[in-house]
């Protein structure tokens, strides 16, 4: 566990002490209370003693995402009781069926403009963002918004759900996108553990064909022409690290039949065999070569061209495609 975890963690822990002892003051006979306390000052005492986040069992290291959500844990997630186990797989059930409702349509047609996703979880939750905003009194402008933040499983999931709700609460608020991004930044650091951040890619799409693009730290898109393919290499800090970051951001048009395709790294760091990654020169290739299709399609075939590139090798990473093309 790193340092930052671990100060963050000691810190939840010593809090929750504090608490509890003065909701015991108050109610001296709650014995689900002193239960509480009894192992908070356990875990503190583990941590003292250096054997905090380890499991109980097979002493292996508690999954860190698992110990942010509940510094309470004494067990890693192969040596859950039968109890355990049945309250956590409902957790991840729920879980789910939240963040399902959390996407935008699949398919969303706005004036000027043909958008679609793919939204593919590792496991049962992800911690992909994927959104689509189109804010009322904006004369058809669409918010459009891609990113990946740290972790896995429940934890990474709620985050991604904290993303969206700061982004939801702003757009419409502040219509520059610069100005949007620097303002998300700055709730996600001070609301979130200093060992958690964000990349994302926000940007506006405007009914004229304009597109204003900021990437916090995320993997380039790609702009596709009936000429080819481009990157706009433009970035910046992730969100979360800065919480004063600056950010700047740049202007795309695309004409009729021109695409924008933003992806998370589920699909370019995708491994077949030992180190041969599916990688940004396969991906460029293949919508040179089917960007003249609809923006649905583009998404089919890259998902084939994955799956073919992909074999029997197991998923790892979340995958989230978006295509946004000007119709």
């Amino acid at each position: 566990m790193d340092s930052a975890t671990a100060s963050v963690l000691q810190w939840q822990l010593t809090d929750r002490r504090e608490r509890l002892a003065t909701a015991i003051q108050q109610a001296p006979k709650a014995e689900h209370l002193m239960s509480l306390l009894k192992q908070v000052d356990s875990a503190l005492e583990r941590m003292t003693h250096g054997a905090y986040g380890l499991c109980k069992v097979c002493h292996d290291p508690i999954e860190a995402d698992r110990l942010i959500l509940d510094p309470l844990l004494e067990a890693c997630l192969d040596h859950l009781t039968s109890i355990e186990k049945e309250a956590l797989e409902r957790d991840l059930s729920m879980a789910a069926r939240i963040q399902n409702k959390l996407l935008p349509k699949r398919d969303i047609n706005v004036p000027g403009w043909d958008v679609t996703f793919h939204y593919e979880p590792a496991g049962t939750v992800s911690g992909d963002y994927c959104d689509l905003v189109t804010p009322s009194g904006h004369n058809g402008d669409l918010y459009f918004l891609l990113g990946d933040v740290t972790g896995k499983g429940i934890a990474a999931s709620m985050l991604m759900a904290h993303l969206q709700a700061i982004f939801h609460s702003l757009i419409g608020i502040e219509p520059s996108v610069t100005r949007l991004v620097e303002q998300a930044n700055r709730i996600f650091c001070q609301s979130t553990l200093p060992t958690h951040f964000a990349t994302l890619i926000c940007g506006k799409a405007e009914i004229s064909g304009e597109l204003q693009l900021c990437n916090a730290g995320h993997c380039q898109p790609i702009v596709i022409r009936s000429s080819g393919t481009t990157t706009i290499e433009e970035s910046n800090l992730a969100l979360g690290l800065v919480c004063e970051g600056r950010y700047n951001s740049t202007k795309v048009r695309l004409n009729h039949g021109d695409s924008l395709f933003l992806y998370t790294d589920g699909l370019t760091e995708t491994v077949r065999g030992q180190d041969e990654q599916y990688g940004v020169e396969r991906l460029s290739r293949l919508l040179a070569e089917v960007g003249s299709r609809s923006a649905k399609q583009i998404v089919h075939d890259c998902i084939k061209d994955l799956k073919s590139f992909r074999a029997d090798t197991p998923v790892f990473d979340d995958l989230t495609i978006m295509v946004i093309k000007r119709n």
